[in-house]
């Protein structure tokens, strides 16, 4: 008997060996990518990869296709406003019409691949696909980068990024098609598309969550020194804010951003130039800004 006992649970031990085994996630492609570290299961929270990278496996990029832009209800997840994250409060905009901005744009890739982006969604880095602070989820937008030309249209489903001086977050596949992938970095210019130039809208009995949005954790590591920047303006309307953004996109070639914010329990939409490196450059700019007559801009540090 006592034999016989051991040797079921030996046989157990060893079916049970063989269901825990899981298939690898597949990139877009339908091929697993090649990578030193586990797969992981879309949804899972847990990180794999101590550091960011790009895949191994490299599909042309030329060939992938471009986001279709058609109109979607807004998220259930990923809207909720205000949201805070490393001690910052931010804003999500009532609407992304109109939305133009210039600024720095970084990129993520494996570590995150497969993993839940704000909007629940899984993380593509095979998709064109991008992430901001403040323009609601889902929302398309075309990237071009201001140093070689190219553009292209991405989904921006996912929030961050959560340094200062950036604007977008953009797939592996985005930054590989505009050229910044080896550099991590480029200067870009956001333009929001919209379906035949209609802003999307919910229906009319649909009501966005107002669970607390699922930040995902691209902003790994604490935000960089704070960098010098001017505001020209504050407003409590978005789209006077988006207004003075686009006049000095017009005059000037500053990196110029909507920061939004809150004061009193009320949303601020804060017009800022900038980073600039050093003091000499911002008083530089200070001088052009209210040279123009946009009145004396302050000096601000995030």
């Amino acid at each position: 008997m006592h034999t016989r006992a051991l040797f079921a649970l030996l046989m157990i031990a060893a079916l049970l060996g063989g269901c825990a085994s899981r298939a690898p996630v597949t990139g877009a492609s339908g091929e697993a990518p090649a990578q030193s570290t586990p797969p992981v299961n879309p949804g899972s929270e847990r990180y794999t990869q101590k550091h960011d990278a790009g895949p191994s496996h490299r599909p042309d990029v030329e060939t992938l296709p471009e986001p279709e832009v058609r109109a979607e209800l807004p998220s259930r997840y990923g809207n909720h406003s205000p949201y805070t994250v490393f001690g910052k409060t931010y804003t999500v905009l009532p609407s992304a019409e109109g939305y133009v901005a210039e600024g720095i744009a970084s990129w993520y890739g494996t570590k995150f691949h497969g993993h839940r982006t704000s909007s629940g969604e899984p993380y593509d880095m095979y998709q064109f696909t991008a992430a901001h602070r403040s323009l609601p989820l889902p929302t398309f937008a075309r990237v071009t980068s201001l140093e070689n030309g190219k553009s292209v249209i991405v989904r921006i489903n996912d929030r961050g990024p959560f340094h200062p001086d950036r604007e977008i977050d953009l797939s592996w596949a985005a930054a590989h098609r505009l050229g910044i992938e080896q550099r991590g970095t480029g200067r870009v210019r956001v333009e929001v598309i919209t379906p035949d130039g209609q802003q999307t809208r919910p229906a009319h009995n649909t009501q966005v969550s107002s669970h607390s949005s699922m930040i995902r954790a691209a902003a790994d590591s604490p935000p960089p020194p704070a960098e010098l920047y001017l505001q020209v303006g504050a407003f409590r309307q978005a789209d006077s804010a988006q207004q003075l953004v686009n006049r000095l996109l017009a005059q000037f070639s500053y990196p110029v951003a909507i920061r939004p914010g809150n004061t009193q329990g009320e949303a601020l939409y804060r017009v800022w130039i900038g980073p600039f490196t050093t003091e000499q450059g911002r008083e530089s700019a200070h001088n052009d800004i209210s040279g123009a007559g946009y009145g004396e801009p302050v000096r601000v540090m995030p």
